[in-house]
């Protein structure tokens, strides 16, 4: 895993040199595109400090990135820009995730949920086109802990939702619910399953173990697709474990979502797609036929300026600088674990992962409150509060929280002393 670290001149200078590649709208008379760069009656286009903002500036030249462009066409009118989110796709498949050189597609989606439900309709097709299926006989399994996303797209796919257990202390895929449902579902018709593998949930920070997964799945022998929800752990764990199968060196993995807007901090709007090659035309929208090699995503238009926010912030760390940054990110949550541990606190917390999952029993709800920590449901009584340990966390704001939580076990311990 490899790339290089570039200095605030040479990413500026790499972004305004990608810029001036696209089409300037107020330089060429361009007639026939339904848009235009962002209206100078508000976002004025001519501030000074533009000369030194690559993204700002990316943003008000709007630039529209419609369609995948790592699949060799690309509009003439945005070619600079789309050639860069090309190399963002690359670097993510190759670099992060172990991909082979150009083996791999992908976009800059509006987030985790666009790239989720963007895989399951992409094998949903699949498996139409290519083996004869019909919808009633798709089915999507995914654990009780993964993101709403995946309810969602089955919901909107009409696919058929299997829903598999999790042991609740180790947050583990309960593997005998996995074999009985699976079996379950092959006896109700269903022939084709769609796979989604956490890395990590959004609640627990947990990563299901996708090989005892894949070892069920193919020891049955059934037709499938996985693909890897990493919209959260995606920009973490590869950089916490040398030791990773969620890799597309796993030939099993054909997917993976990742999110910029968390870990990364870009503009909300920046989540990631990628797959292997050859799947992409299984979504291809013919009708798009104005658009250069038509359009495989489910958004359709979307700002240019957020893939280059990706391009700029991996670039200003490089991969040596990311892992230092994420090991610092895990020291800190490792550290609050061991006050909790202190105080008796019981939580799940995955050692790769910056999350924290607190008993609700365990703290009082005002303490959670006042540091906004966040529920597993607000629809009943909550079983747990979750802590996700961002950049923003300060020492001091960590001791507050800490010394808060050491007053309510203090009086705890007085109150039981006086019952006593």
């Amino acid at each position: 895993m490899y790339w290089p670290k570039l200095s605030s001149d040479e990413i500026k200078l790499k972004v305004f040199n990608t810029l001036n590649k696209n089409t300037n709208y107020r330089k060429t008379p361009i007639l026939g595109i339904p848009g235009t760069y962002l209206d100078a009656e508000v976002f004025n286009n001519d501030a000074p400090f533009l000369e030194n903002a690559p993204f700002l500036s990316t943003l008000i030249a709007n630039p529209n990135h419609i369609g995948c462009h790592t699949m060799g066409e690309t509009d003439k009118i945005f070619k600079g820009t789309q050639e860069l989110e090309k190399e963002l796709i690359k670097l993510c498949a190759e670099q992060v995730f172990g991909g082979e050189v150009d083996s791999q597609d992908g976009y800059v989606a509006s987030g985790g949920t666009e790239a989720n439900i963007e895989a399951m309709w992409i094998y949903r097709n699949y498996f139409i086109k290519e083996l004869k299926a019909s919808v009633n006989e798709i089915g999507l399994i995914y654990s009780e802990d993964s993101h709403y996303s995946l309810s969602k797209g089955a919901n909107l796919l009409n696919i058929n939702s299997i829903v598999i257990a999790v042991n609740k202390e180790n947050r583990e895929l309960v593997l005998s619910d996995l074999e009985n449902k699976i079996d379950l579902a092959l006896t109700r018709g269903i022939k084709y399953f769609i796979i989604s593998m956490n890395l990590s949930t959004t609640m627990f920070g947990s990563v299901d173990d996708i090989e005892n997964v894949t070892t069920i799945l193919n020891r049955k022998k059934i037709a499938y697709k996985l693909h890897v929800d990493a919209a959260f752990g995606g920009f973490i764990y590869p950089f916490s474990t040398t030791a990773s199968c969620y890799t597309f060196k796993n030939k099993n993995i054909s997917s993976i979502t990742i999110d910029a807007h968390k870990m990364l901090q870009t503009p909300y709007g920046t989540g990631i797609f990628l797959i292997r090659k050859g799947y992409m035309k299984y979504v291809k929208t013919s009708e798009a036929n104005y658009v250069p090699g038509a359009d495989q995503t489910l958004c359709g238009s979307r700002s240019g300026a957020n893939a280059i926010a990706v391009w700029m912030v991996l670039h200003n760390y490089g991969s040596e600088g990311w892992k230092i940054k994420t090991q610092a990110l895990l020291e800190l949550t490792s550290n609050i674990c061991c006050e909790l541990d202190k105080l008796g606190i019981r939580y799940f917390r995955n050692p790769l992962i910056n999350i924290i999952a607190i008993h609700a029993s365990d703290i009082p709800t005002s303490i959670a409150e006042k540091y906004f920590l966040v529920p597993d449901t607000y629809e009943k009584k909550n079983e747990w509060w979750k802590i996700v340990v961002m950049s923003h966390l300060t020492k001091e704001s960590i001791d507050s929280f800490v010394n808060d939580l050491k007053s309510t076990v203090t009086t705890k311990a007085e109150l039981t002393l006086k019952e006593c």
